[in-house]
């Protein structure tokens, strides 16, 4: 949720000019209007203020699902007033998201018996997984240390720099410290041996990513696994992992069966990842899975009996609709195993693509590896005179959505652009993006190179020349470069 924040006094109305027809006055923008209005116009000033959204198929910032088939659609659209908690009143829809969590635990190799039923959730999104994963380890430690009569009160969690916010926002909302394994350059995901060092009696639990934001990658759960296990021999603790598989779960097992990072491994205790990314659903749904019930502490679990039967549940969030969980079940059963792989197969095949259209260009570094989520993540070689944030912001005037940003400490000098390729991204759309990239390229080299301040710092630090007389020489220099423009054939 984005915090609201209101405009300046000169923008507080809404003016339509298709809905004029039926509407001649102006709504106010952050007040509920005194007296209604016709449907057709509510419907227009929203459509026309909705065209100005980026086209979400362009969106290429974005690991979530902008495209289903017609027929999920429309039962998307048949269960848009179910309320997924009203568990005895929607049984059936209680009956596809067990189907659904012991689906994709059989996927992660979840050691289950025969008749054994798979533990785990459907969350709004890995969000909420994450949170529920961490309060489970949370507690499982809090209990052990209470009955060994040791302190409790200081927890943490060891992962790497590259975490999503999620993370992060787990750590704050329950005080859980959040110890970070530093990057390096060249080495963008978390390094297992130093996070085994950071280790202590307080860890609840190290958070391997099966899929890195920032360019793609795996992390090494296989040989985080056999270094804790170590470290466990030699101190006592059992220290566990959780797998952060949000994009890289519904990827793994089609594209790399071979690789062991899921409940293969003894150590990892849970395992969560996002429906509405490679699972293929639209934004809105998330799974949780636990190894065994020994490992989701009852304590953490609700009964309820309000709405008509007994209802054991585990969410931070209560109501929600449903349609993400049919959207995901008909996912699963429409396209099997052969489908999802034909999906990552097809996704894997793009992102080459684009990969090779880029090396030919010659002025970018790829950062991302082969093998992982596809996506393709490029710096420039030479930022000297433009960089990566400019050429995403001229993208922008062809349509295309590509984020730049920086890599988190210690490789915070990196800064890169990243494609993420979902299945509505064509070899054609691939094919496109790399001669509007080369285009941008073209039309930087005829711009003025960009203006870094140059201030002199004396040896305890301070500033000599200050903020106006910085501003102004900046402001010369731009002057300078546009009048000289018309000389010079580029500056670079």
């Amino acid at each position: 949720m984005v915090l609201s924040k209101t405009a300046s006094e000169s923008d507080v109305s809404i003016h339509s000019t298709f809905a004029s027809r039926y509407v001649r006055t102006s709504l106010p923008r952050f007040k509920m209007p005194e007296n209604s209005i016709p449907k057709e116009a509510a419907y227009q000033i929203i459509n026309d203020e909705l065209m100005l959204d980026g086209n979400p198929r362009l969106n290429l910032a974005s690991f979530v699902t902008t495209w289903m088939e017609p027929e999920c659609d429309k039962l998307i659209m048949a269960a848009i007033n179910k309320n997924y908690v009203d568990m005895d009143e929607y049984p059936v829809t209680t009956e596809l998201q067990n189907r659904c969590v012991n689906m994709i635990a059989h996927l992660f190799n979840a050691p289950l018996g025969e008749s054994e039923t798979a533990v785990g959730v459907g969350t709004v999104g890995s969000s909420e997984a994450i949170m529920l994963a961490g309060l489970a380890f949370k507690r499982r430690w809090q209990n052990k240390r209470k009955a060994e009569g040791k302190p409790y009160d200081k927890p943490n969690i060891v992962t790497g720099a590259n975490v999503q916010v999620c993370w992060e926002k787990f750590a704050r909302y329950f005080e859980v410290e959040l110890k970070e394994v530093k990057l390096r350059d060249g080495y963008y995901v978390m390094d297992p041996v130093k996070a085994v060092e950071m280790v202590d009696e307080n860890t609840i639990c190290v958070a391997a990513i099966l899929g890195s934001t920032l360019n793609g990658e795996f992390e090494d759960v296989k040989l985080l696994n056999d270094l804790l296990i170590e470290k466990n021999k030699q101190t006592g603790w059992d220290t566990p992992i959780h797998v952060d598989a949000a994009s890289g779960g519904f990827i793994a097992p089609f594209l790399y069966p071979e690789l062991e990072w899921d409940f293969r491994l003894p150590l990892v205790k849970s395992i969560n990842v996002s429906g509405h990314k490679y699972g293929l659903v639209y934004a809105g749904i998330g799974w949780v899975i636990w190894r065994s019930k020994e490992d989701l502490p009852e304590e953490l679990i609700f009964h309820i009996n309000y709405l008509g039967a007994d209802q054991p549940t585990f969410t931070l969030n209560f109501s929600k609709g449903s349609s993400q969980v049919i959207a995901q079940y008909y996912q699963l059963i429409r396209l099997g195993y052969e489908g999802y792989q034909n999906v990552m197969e097809n996704c894997r095949d793009n992102m080459l693509v684009l990969k090779q259209g880029l090396e030919k260009i010659g002025r970018f570094n790829i950062v991302s590896k082969d093998n992982g989520v596809p996506l393709v993540a490029f710096s420039l070689k030479d930022n000297s005179c433009h960089d990566e944030f400019e050429i995403s912001d001229m993208l922008r005037r062809f349509g295309w959505i590509v984020p730049a940003y920086t890599m988190p400490p210690d490789a915070q000098h990196v800064t890169v652009l990243r494609v993420v390729i979902r299945e509505d991204f064509s070899r054609t759309l691939a094919e496109r993006l790399v001669i509007d990239i080369e285009k941008v390229l073209l039309e930087l080299d005829t711009l003025p190179a960009k203006v870094k301040a140059k201030m002199s710092i004396e040896e305890n630090g301070k500033i000599k020349k200050t903020a106006m007389e910085t501003t102004r020489e900046i402001t010369t220099a731009w002057r300078k470069l546009v009048m000289d423009r018309k000389k010079m054939n580029g500056v670079c």
